[in-house]
């Protein structure tokens, strides 16, 4: 396993990236770059384990990495930055910083199986990564949140006679932490989210490969509904923390509210966090952060709610 974080090609073309490509950290843990758990389309989907330098407990969070459903080397070294990885790891958690593609090769439902996939990989290989397969917590910022809020709300089942060994494992998860996540694509702020207009943005190809343009309504309305976690209705979803800005520019506040509601609604248990003049994100996330890990520690232990 490679230990030193590779340099992102994107920097050569993104001079401001660079600005994050050091970030600050209290690097209490060991990086392990760029593993392979799948393949989708012949492509190697990737993934940073990070080990906690000491008293690791064999707990295990996988971190969706995604901004805008851009995944790359940039978005991790944000997390890094925001401080997810140290607070994980300083409670002896191992964090598997997990790619599952970008919206330029891969719709939402293929990134959504993606994230399943690397649970599934997680679980399969667990005495290799030193972990316990389960239980396994998730976490996700803004689209990694949308992303991972899907997988922990379908899982898949496991087959145990299966012949092939992933597919013995379910992909459920133990507990999700959630920052800012879209949630209501059919109502997102009053505007359905494929009529939304963002430079830089491909979002119709979220829901279609090639776009939306002469795809009928109720194609469009199903595929909206299937990729809104807030429209789902599970069965027995695990346990939830929420935490959004109520200045967020980019994700309505509301859009937290709706899945809160969704999986009271359900039976589930939910903390929601407000964080009052918030942005996406906001300058001292850091206290959430925190409190997000000791949440994430407590619900894996079977000790939170």
């Amino acid at each position: 396993m490679h230990s030193s974080p590779p340099y992102p090609v994107e920097i050569l073309y993104r001079p401001a990236a660079s600005l994050r490509v050091r970030p600050k950290t209290r690097g209490n843990y060991v990086q392990h770059c760029n593993l392979v758990y799948a393949e989708a389309h012949g492509i190697g989907l990737v993934m940073d384990v990070f080990t906690p330098k000491q008293n690791a407990s064999g707990l295990a969070v996988v971190d969706v990495i995604s901004s805008g459903w851009l995944s790359d080397r940039t978005t991790l070294n944000e997390h890094i930055g925001f401080g997810i990885i140290d607070a994980l790891c300083e409670r002896g958690i191992t964090v598997f910083a997990v790619s599952p593609g970008s919206v330029t090769l891969f719709t939402a439902g293929e990134m959504v199986r993606h994230v399943q996939a690397a649970i599934r990989h997680i679980k399969n290989n667990a005495n290799h990564y030193g972990i316990k397969a389960e239980p396994l917590g998730l976490l996700g910022v803004s689209a990694g949140g949308h992303l991972g809020a899907l997988a922990a709300l379908s899982p898949q089942r496991g087959r145990p006679g299966a012949h092939d060994p992933l597919r013995r494992w379910n992909t459920d998860v133990a507990a999700a932490a959630v920052f800012f996540p879209p949630t209501d694509l059919v109502d997102y702020g009053g505007v359905r989210f494929d009529r939304i207009r963002v430079e830089g943005l491909e979002l119709e190809a979220l829901l279609f490969r090639n776009g939306t343009e002469g795809v009928e309504e109720k194609a469009l309305l199903d595929t909206l509904t299937a990729l809104s976690p807030a429209r789902i209705a599970p069965l027995h979803p695990p346990p939830f923390l929420i935490v959004q800005g109520k200045a967020d520019p980019v994700v309505p506040w509301q859009q937290a509210e709706k899945l809160a509601a969704s999986l009271r609604g359900a039976g589930g248990s939910v903390r929601l966090i407000y964080k009052e003049d918030g942005g996406h994100p906001w300058p001292d996330i850091g206290v959430e952060i925190e409190e997000a890990a000791q949440w994430m520690d407590a619900a894996l232990r079977g000790t939170g709610s």
